[in-house]
């Protein structure tokens, strides 16, 4: 018995470039490095409502979720991605290479409708209202066997896997801004919080954020270059509809 047990984590473990730990392996191999003073990871304001969202996708964690339905909508005279959760949900992304220490400034904004504290509570008490994700690459052997072991097991359980590290940018409702709230099921995912509260419901948000700083921060190491942009909303803590909008997301060089 401890041998098969020891045979499955040695698997778990084992890569090779052709059966990677993580998916930002081809992404690096295969994009350039975006180039420029700023590069647009979304410029939603740009389409026509109800216009196809390519190179954005649909990203699933669960095999088998109920999408969520993302859409260009216009809102205040201004095209934005809407998304609607209505169960099991789903995050929209694009593959995209960015050097951090090149683009370290992220700009963008959100909005959540408003509504009653109290219904607030019931659907968003432990998770947040909004995310915004980015995936990192990185070098795989550094991590200790117990974090190699998630990866690998990532790859096999979920819809995508991960990539070597994720930071996402959420709006919670009672956790105070500026903590860092680890993943409960791998040391690869932290969400930094950079909203809190109801006060901002019903308007636009803009959050200005310094990339480098944030994954020092989270991780305690300097970040690889940024291989995936998504956003995420999923519905309430009690399976209540839930609904976000998301603005132009930009890197800018910080000059």
């Amino acid at each position: 018995m401890r041998y098969s047990v020891l045979v499955l984590l040695l698997a778990a473990c084992a890569h090779t470039p052709d059966d990677p730990l993580v998916w930002s392996d081809n992404v690096v191999r295969e994009l350039p490095v975006a180039k420029g003073d700023t590069v647009e990871a979304a410029r939603f304001s740009a389409l026509s409502p109800g216009a196809p969202l390519a190179p954005w996708q649909p990203w699933f964690i669960r095999r088998g979720n109920a999408p969520t339905a993302y859409r260009a909508v216009e809102l205040d005279g201004v095209v934005a991605l809407e998304a609607d959760a209505r169960e099991g949900g789903s995050g929209l992304s694009r593959m995209i290479r960015i050097d951090p220490r090149r683009h370290p400034v992220l700009e963008w904004r959100w909005r959540v409708p408003g509504d009653s504290l109290e219904r607030l509570q019931a659907a968003s008490g432990g998770t947040p209202l909004v995310r915004l994700s980015l995936g990192f690459h990185g070098e795989v052997e550094k991590l200790d066997f117990d974090d190699r072991a998630k990866l690998r097991l990532a790859m096999l359980l979920t819809a995508n896997g991960l990539p070597y590290a994720s930071l996402l940018y959420v709006w919670m409702l009672d956790v105070p801004v500026g903590t860092v709230v680890p993943s409960p099921y791998t040391d690869r995912v932290r969400m930094l919080v950079v909203e809190s509260g109801t006060q901002r419901l019903g308007e636009w948000v803009s959050v200005r954020r310094n990339v480098l700083e944030d994954y020092r921060r989270a991780f305690g190491e300097e970040a690889g270059d940024i291989v995936a942009v998504g956003v995420m909303t999923d519905p309430g803590d009690d399976g209540s509809r839930r609904r976000a909008y998301y603005g132009d997301i930009i890197f800018r060089s910080g000059k």
